[in-house]
Parts: C-alpha cells; sequence; structure tokens
C-alpha cells in the first residue's frame, strides 16, 4: 500500500500550449508499466477549456464542482455539471473546459498505450466554443 499524503503534490498551472485560459492541475496518479493509469484533478477558471485533444484508450471524466462544456468533433457542444460523468472513446477528438461564466472542476482519468496518454491538437477556436 502507497498513501499518498494530502497537499504532499504541487498543483500547477496547466501549460498554454494544450489549454486556453487559466487552469490548474493537481496529479492524483500517474502509474508507471505494467500501469496505465494516470489521474488528475483539474479546475478551469471562467471560458478556460483544453485545446482538441485523443487518447488512445478513451478517457473519463467526473464533474467535481461547476458547471462547463463538453464537444466531441462533429457534434454539438454539450453542457456538463457536478456530478455528470463524461466518457470518450479510443481515439475520439473532443474537448472540454468551464462555461463562459462558472469555474468548472473535474477528476480526468486515462490510460496510456505505449507510454502515450494523450495526443494534443489544434486549439479550440472561440466560435467553436460559443457554438451551441
Amino acid at each position: 500500500m502507497q498513501i499518498i499524503p494530502c497537499g504532499s503534490v504541487a498543483t500547477v498551472q496547466a501549460p498554454e500550449s494544450y489549454f486556453t485560459g487559466r487552469v490548474s492541475q493537481t496529479p492524483i496518479i500517474d502509474r508507471e508499466e505494467p500501469s496505465r493509469l494516470r489521474a488528475a484533478m483539474v479546475s478551469f477558471e471562467p471560458g478556460a477549456r483544453t485545446a482538441w485533444h485523443t487518447h488512445p484508450l478513451g478517457q473519463t471524466l467526473y464533474v467535481v464542482s461547476g458547471a462547463g462544456l463538453a464537444q466531441s468533433w462533429g457534434e454539438p457542444v454539450r453542457e456538463i455539471k457536478a456530478g455528470d460523468v463524461i466518457s470518450f472513446g479510443p481515439g475520439e477528438k473532443h474537448w472540454h473546459g468551464a462555461s463562459s461564466t462558472t469555474a468548472m472542476s473535474h477528476m480526468a482519468m486515462h490510460e496510456a498505450l505505449n507510454g502515450v496518454h494523450a495526443e494534443w491538437l489544434e486549439k479550440v477556436t472561440d466560435d467553436q466554443y460559443a457554438a451551441k
């Protein structure tokens, strides 16, 4: 058993190359092979969001607080809120983030395939973000 004490893992600002707006990440778990699991608490200020991206084995989000938006490529923007579970399939191009007026935090969980957790793509434009 391993216990990671509360406060022993630093919260960091998410990289601007993968996010628009102010986003913080607190790692929860990042296991090495043969495990593939990675999880992080991600907090988005109003208007903040990820870039388009994919995960080789999919991704699950659990919205902990607030309200936000999520979209898969070619589908409409969907509203998400605290208590919702969102699941993206392997290779599904998508983005997620806070609404324009409300902050949102979610736990992001995914697995690596051959050491790759995500492929980051182009940023979500303001027009894509505002589409409903």
